[in-house]
């Protein structure tokens, strides 16, 4: 039998990928719980919409009635829990929403699963899990020169986003020790791939030089991340929640630092070879004001999970971005539209 797996967030951009791969390459049942906010992505499930596998829910995950309805509905044997506001510069310019989605909504949800879970009988309930799936961003900043984070670094989070993961993480372990609920939690580094939307770093770099626009780098452009294909983080995500110990954290990372300026000259030299005649597009690239709290540099030793799951990614840095960046080309018209409509690429975040 297969599993029966209810995803918060599955029309995002993490979320989508991760129910593409459970459906098309681990044979799952989907149940989708989305809010459909701005950043959600239908279009991305298309391949499952039509499916008798795949059930969309568009419920908050903040309303515990609805939470409960879903789960008494839908009776799922896991929960991969990846519903969050994500986006840094939003959270400058608005926190509210992130302490209520990120801390209100996971609490709400770990309830309606500890509700749901404590219910179930023997096999089903020692089965059960509820995966967490979080950011290396709790950590905080790495100095240029510290060892990457691993699962037992300190939390220190420095934006208000950050913090509310961290709050989140603390929530889910916490459900784990004092009521036994079988929890296990991700944190992965910055993602990017398809239908990632177009607010963060790749997507608006590849946009602004596909348009002949300034492309706007934060600061000196010296800021490090360590960069993960989002096929790889699906395939990631599903080893820790089918095969990862109750309890544990595992870090999910590509190997693949980057400072904001490579990444930026990397696309600007794709750009140069898909479209010369508007060569050189380094010309595009303008210093802005930095983020407010900008932290240096994010760096994951995923070793844990290499070792205990056998995982590592499939994609270097340079294959992927030059999937990605094929992939962007070859669907303007969906992120045109977004432009039109729900985001027209204005600075966030500046406090």
């Amino acid at each position: 039998m297969s599993i029966k797996l209810l995803v918060t967030g599955g029309a995002g951009f993490i979320g989508s990928a991760v129910i593409r791969n459970a459906m098309r390459n681990e044979g799952a049942r989907v149940v989708n719980v989305d809010k459909l906010t701005y950043a959600a992505t239908p279009e991305a499930l298309e391949e499952c919409a039509d499916s008798p596998d795949y059930a969309l829910e568009r419920a908050d995950i903040a309303d515990l009635e609805a939470m409960r309805a879903v789960f008494a509905r839908h009776q799922p044997d896991a929960v991969m829990h990846l519903a969050a506001e994500s986006h840094v510069d939003r959270s400058i310019d608005g926190p509210a929403e992130f302490i209520r989605t990120n801390l209100v909504g996971t609490f709400t949800l770990l309830e309606a699963a500890r509700e749901y879970w404590s219910a179930l009988p023997g096999a089903r309930k020692q089965a059960f899990r509820f995966h967490h799936v979080s950011t290396d961003e709790v950590y905080g900043s790495l100095g240029p020169d510290d060892p990457p984070f691993t699962e037992t670094t300190p939390y220190r989070p420095n934006s208000p986003y950050s913090a509310s993961k961290a709050g989140s993480d603390h929530l889910v372990r916490a459900w784990g020790e004092t009521y036994g609920l079988p929890v296990v939690t991700s944190n992965c580094s910055n993602n990017y791939g398809p239908w990632q939307f177009p607010e963060k770093l790749i997507p608006v770099m590849a946009i602004a030089a596909r348009e002949g626009r300034p492309m706007p780098v934060y600061g000196q452009g010296l800021n490090v991340r360590d960069w993960l294909h989002v096929d790889d983080h699906a395939r990631a995500l599903w080893l820790v929640l089918t095969r990862g110990r109750v309890g544990a954290t595992y870090n999910i990372g590509g190997r693949a630092e980057r400072t904001n300026m490579q990444v930026v000259r990397a696309i600007c030299a794709w750009m140069d070879a898909r479209y010369p005649d508007r060569a050189p597009h380094e010309r595009l690239i303008e210093h802005v004001q930095d983020r407010p709290g900008h932290d240096l540099r994010y760096a994951i030793d995923a070793s844990l999970i290499e070792r205990e799951l056998g995982w590592t990614p499939r994609e270097t840095f340079e294959s992927g971005l030059d999937a990605t960046l094929d992939w962007f080309m070859a669907h303007e018209p969906w992120w045109r539209e977004i432009r039109a409509r729900r985001y027209d690429g204005k600075r966030l975040g500046t406090g």
